[in-house]
């Protein structure tokens, strides 16, 4: 009874964590992003439980993982005792070390899921109640998507400090849709995850009903992945699944069954995405053609593909239109618009600033006058690399990413610390923290060993899952595995551009993910083994 309780309670919380909006309960820290909310202390409650099942040795969490986790908070601390003391890159200032300490305990509760789905798991067949679960939420989640695209649905946004007080907002007509998560990057990185393991299933599974059933809970969270319009995420995703279909397909016998099997089922699914993403992706097009504009010659070879493609499948536009024409009268009369856009995106961009800055605010500096600091308006600055690839990569190219690099320079074992890599001056306090690369924010906050030791846990799971499906034929640890193992490729795809290891409702599902699945081929070796 108790055993099952623990994996009553981790399903529970990998519905829960996705699904509630990021309402907060209290501040942290004064002035800080990070807030504490009821998944935090779910988790908390949860994790207590599953330490008394510990002490009870009513469960065990010992795996081939659980040592690089270790490893890994162990090096963070002793990178936050590194910044404090050795480098001083934190201040020995309670609000300064105590955010520091915020982002190891973050980690450290993340981890926490994965021993507990990993002890959750008792026999082969409880990984069914974890797939159940996560159809459950994508569907609850595109649904709550769509609310929130055409009947203006409540948005709980954590885009900004301000927005993450938990204020109640809604779409404009050209916002990205986020759905329950806190940004349309967290909601699509959380997709990344999920959808390819949902159609990696379905093209595997027997039974027609449960595989149309897993085809319908795809298509839906796919249109929502498309109308998140995140470009990193959308190609992560399109690269774990052909990835999961190339797996599959070395699976087979002869060289050309395994050339047709791929050449069939990858034309069968870009042909899927095409269809939605022609039919529904207005804003994503426009963001990647954002990227395109950069280089001429290729832009206008899409161009003339483009026209084309549209023109064939134009008919597929009918839907939209209807859907467009009740909207407006749904939209709240005293709510709050919310764009998560800095300017409306559909107006053309100029040539004199750059290719996602639709309108040019000017830039308040003070000035020293007698008596008095006032802030006069002056036009604002570009650098080269923001006029040639637009705001957002410029960003991370000329800001972010360097910032990481000098955060790991100060020192290359273990990083600059937790919080550190945005700061100008040493008391300095930010109020959010970003490199949007993860694995520059690993190197830069933890050094060397950090990275070594966060993805090594990542790395070790997945040779694990290689090794125990190799030779098998195509059973159900064989699907499970190379779905799985694709969904981490895609997010680790996503990773060299979005902090996703970082978020909270995507790192909670992650790890909780990969708990399950190790401790299902645990199981399932454990069985084949008595038999």
């Amino acid at each position: 009874m108790l055993q099952n309780s623990l994996l009553i309670i981790a399903s529970f919380l990998l519905v829960f964590i996705p699904l509630f909006p990021k309402i907060p309960l209290l501040d942290i820290l004064p002035g800080y992003i990070v807030r504490m909310r009821a998944e935090d202390l779910l988790v908390l409650f949860a994790f207590i439980y599953y330490l008394y099942l510990l002490f009870k040795k009513k469960i065990d969490f010992k795996n081939k993982v659980t040592p690089w986790i270790f490893a890994y908070l162990g090096i963070a601390s002793l990178s936050i005792l590194s910044a404090v003391f050795l480098i001083k890159t934190i201040p020995l200032q309670l609000l300064h070390v105590g955010k520091s300490v915020l982002h190891l305990f973050r980690y450290t509760e993340y981890f926490s899921l994965f021993f507990i789905m990993f002890s959750s798991i008792k026999k082969p067949k409880d990984i069914k109640v974890v797939l159940y679960a996560l159809i459950f939420t994508v569907m609850a989640v595109s649904v709550y998507g769509y609310g929130q695209r055409y009947w203006y649905w409540p948005v709980f946004s954590t885009m900004n400090r301000e927005f993450s007080k938990g204020i109640v907002l809604y779409l404009t007509e050209h916002a990205r849709v986020q759905s329950t998560f806190g940004g349309h990057y967290d909601l699509a990185a959380y997709l990344t995850i999920v959808l390819p393991i949902l159609y990696l299933l379905a093209i595997n599974i027997k039974n027609k009903w449960q595989r149309f059933g897993l085809h319908f809970v795809h298509v839906v969270g796919l249109w929502l992945l498309v109308m998140s319009a995140s470009r990193t995420s959308f190609i992560a995703y399109i690269g774990a699944v052909l990835v999961g279909i190339l797996l599959f397909s070395l699976s087979k016998e002869k060289f050309l069954n395994k050339v047709f099997y791929f050449a069939k089922k990858s034309f069968t699914y870009l042909l899927l995405v095409s269809i939605l993403m022609y039919s529904f992706g207005e804003d994503m097009r426009e963001r990647f053609e954002q990227v395109l504009r950069a280089y001429p010659e290729t832009y206008k070879n899409y161009e003339t593909t483009r026209d084309f493609t549209i023109k064939q499948l134009s008919f597929f536009k009918d839907p939209i239109a209807r859907i467009k024409e009740i909207q407006e009268s749904k939209k709240p009369k005293n709510g709050i618009a919310f764009d998560n856009t800095l300017t409306p995106t559909d107006e053309q961009p100029v040539v004199t600033k750059p290719i996602d800055v639709y309108v040019d605010i000017p830039e308040k500096v003070a000035v020293a006058t007698a008596g008095a600091i006032v802030y006069e308006e002056r036009p604002r600055t570009w650098s080269a690399n923001a006029i040639k690839y637009g705001l957002s990569f410029a960003i991370r190219l000329d800001e972010l990413w360097p910032n990481a690099i000098n955060g790991f320079m100060k020192n290359p074992l273990l990083g600059s610390g937790y919080a550190t890599l945005n700061k100008k001056e040493f008391y300095q306090f930010t109020e959010a923290e970003s490199t949007d690369n993860n694995f520059l924010r690993t190197l830069g906050e933890t050094g060397l060993l950090g990275l070594i030791s966060f993805y090594g846990a990542i790395i070790t799971l997945l040779i694990i899952l290689y090794q125990n499906q190799k030779g098998e034929k195509l059973n159900q640890l064989k699907v499970i595995n190379i779905a799985f193992t694709a969904a981490s490729i895609g997010l680790l795809l996503n990773a060299t551009y979005i902090d996703v290891f970082a978020s909270s409702k995507v790192a909670f599902t992650y790890w909780a993910l990969a708990g399950a699945i190790l401790a299902y081929n645990n199981h399932v070796k454990k069985t084949k083994k008595g038999s």
